[in-house]
């Protein structure tokens, strides 16, 4: 099963950084499956975004957003940004040129997505995610806005 959303900017601080609660819909898909104890699997299905559990409280997220930003700045020099020299993929319509052109410098979200996680499982018990009261499920966008999909599969006993 996958998620679709389509991911919005809030704070002019940490553009391209936001962090979206997906808890009810994770919830929602052990709810379909049936599964009364076993375990569901989170997955981010992007390169520059992730998936954790933490709080969802928005000063909290303000936070997360700014120490992301300061942890991985986007306009420090990484190679992968260096579009003139990296190779298009050999196919790409319109050739090297038209790849550069709409080939972002994001370098910086994919090194923040390998340290964030691109997964999570949560046990499932009596049909209910085992989080914790304060704990969500959050997809972390770090080169948006973009549309993004989650992938959700949900493993156990009925």
């Amino acid at each position: 099963m996958c998620f679709e959303y389509t991911q919005l900017e809030r704070d002019t601080k940490a553009p391209g950084v936001s962090l979206h609660d997906i808890t009810e819909d994770v919830r929602s898909a052990v709810s379909s499956a049936g599964v009364k104890n076993g375990t569901v699997t989170v997955l981010s299905r992007h390169t520059t975004t992730a998936v954790t559990i933490n709080e969802a409280e928005p000063r909290l997220m303000d936070d997360v957003r700014v120490f992301l930003r300061k942890l991985a700045p986007p306009d420090d020099f990484y190679l992968h940004n260096d579009l003139h020299v990296r190779e298009a993929p050999p196919d790409w319509p319109g050739g090297p040129d038209a790849w550069r052109a709409q080939e972002p410098e994001n370098c910086h979200s994919h090194l923040l997505s390998m340290l964030v996680g691109n997964s999570e499982s949560i046990p499932v018990v009596d049909g209910e995610l085992m989080l914790g009261t304060w704990q969500s499920v959050m997809l972390v966008e770090l080169d948006g806005p973009r549309t993004r999909t989650v992938g959700v599969q949900v493993a156990g006993v009925k």
